[in-house]
Parts: structure tokens; C-alpha cells; sequence
């Protein structure tokens, strides 16, 4: 196997955590920020939905996607008449998976910072004013920001090693879809555990660095 080989998955996984990473960052900071202030009937019910990709098997994720983005969903008859070909089995539906699966997790963190932070800071800057958006912006969000960033490393983590739900809706196609933990699956399968241990060691340091981080504004 050539380097042009073996970067592929290693740069298309880069790709896919960065895109997802950042979209997973916008949407648990504002569920985030939402559950941690309201209170209404079903709470929990809610919370419990945000969290249920934390502990269902990827298996299960990938299968729903599966059925939710497939040519006979309206989803997928919308997309492929939009883009001229299914979403199924392109590095898009990897972004989607990877989205579903690190979601909870980023969520979780960041709703701890949220709920740390002082309300009466909060409303002293309402009394002198100030919107909604300049009491987020300039009060809360520096306040949480360990909280932030700590969740936006654990969804770039999470993102980076996810493989059953992108196995299944993705594939595994060379240059295309195939990630790092799908190639070594198929390296591991085929025999190859030089390639194996190489992507293997990409991935440890890849994802030693990102807990490395993580734990660092957790603790501060």
C-alpha cells in the first residue's frame, strides 16, 4: 500500500470530526444552554432523548439512519432528486452519523457549564440592559467556556473513532467513505496488521491528544 493510501483515511476522518465537530458544537451549546435554564412538563423526557445515542449500540443508530436517509425515505427521494444521486454511502452521511453519535456527549459537558454558571451574574446584566444575546455572549458564554471547549474536543473524539453507524451508511469505499476505523476493520480482516497497527497508532495519538485537551479545561 502506497502513502497516498494509507493518508486517505486518515485525512477523510480529519475531515468528517472537523465538519461534525463544528455542527455538533452549535447544536449542544443551544440545547445545552435551553435545558439547562427551562422548566417545563416533560423535562426529562426530553433530556433522556438528547441522551439515548450515548447508550444505544451504533448498530442501532446506523440502522435508523439507514431507513430515515434511504432512497424510498423523503428524505432521500428529496436529496437524490436534488443532487442527482443518494445520500447513502458518501462521506455526507458520514458527517451525519458521526453528528448523531458525539452529540450526547458534547451536550452533556456542556450543559454542566451552563448550569454552573452564577444566575445572578446573569440577571445583574439584564438589570444594566443588556439583551438576551449580549447577557449569552458576554456572560455566560465566558463563563462556560472550559465547559465549551472541553465539549467541543470530546465531539471531535468521539467523532474521529465512530465505525458501526458510518459502517453501515457509509461503507467502506477507498478514497470515498473509508475512514480510519473501517480500514483497519478491513485490514485486520484481510491480514494486514502492519497497515492495522499503523492506522491503529494514528488514532491512539490522535485521540490521546484530544482527551489530553479535554481534561485540561475540565480542570480548569
Amino acid at each position: 500500500m502506497d502513502g497516498q493510501q494509507f493518508m486517505d483515511p486518515i485525512i477523510l476522518s480529519v475531515k468528517i470530526s472537523a465538519i461534525a465537530s463544528i455542527l455538533v458544537f452549535g447544536l449542544a451549546a443551544l440545547f445545552a444552554r435551553w435545558m439547562a435554564r427551562a422548566r417545563f412538563i416533560g423535562k426529562s423526557l426530553v433530556e433522556t432523548l438528547l441522551l439515548l445515542p450515548l447508550v444505544l449500540p451504533p448498530t442501532v443508530i446506523g440502522f435508523i439512519l439507514l431507513v430515515a436517509l434511504g432512497r424510498r425515505s423523503l428524505i432521500g427521494e428529496w436529496y437524490e432528486k436534488l443532487f442527482n444521486g443518494p445520500i447513502l454511502f458518501t462521506w455526507g452521511v458520514a458527517v451525519i452519523a458521526a453528528i448523531v453519535i458525539a452529540f450526547p456527549l458534547a451536550y452533556r459537558t456542556m450543559r454542566a457549564g451552563f448550569e454552573g454558571v452564577d444566575r445572578d451574574l446573569e440577571d445583574a446584566a439584564r438589570a444594566q440592559g443588556a439583551s438576551e444575546w449580549q447577557v449569552f455572549r458576554h456572560v455566560t458564554m465566558p463563563l462556560a467556556a472550559n465547559s465549551l471547549r472541553a465539549g467541543y474536543v470530546l465531539g471531535f473524539a468521539r467523532a474521529l473513532g465512530e465505525f458501526g453507524a458510518t459502517l453501515m451508511v457509509a461503507g467502506n469505499i477507498p478514497g470515498r467513505t473509508q475512514t480510519i476505523p473501517t480500514a483497519i476493520y478491513v485490514a485486520v480482516d484481510g491480514g494486514s496488521m502492519t497497515m492495522a497497527w499503523s492506522w491503529a497508532a494514528v488514532m491512539i495519538l490522535l485521540a490521546f491528544v484530544m482527551l489530553l485537551v479535554a481534561n485540561r479545561y475540565s480542570k480548569t
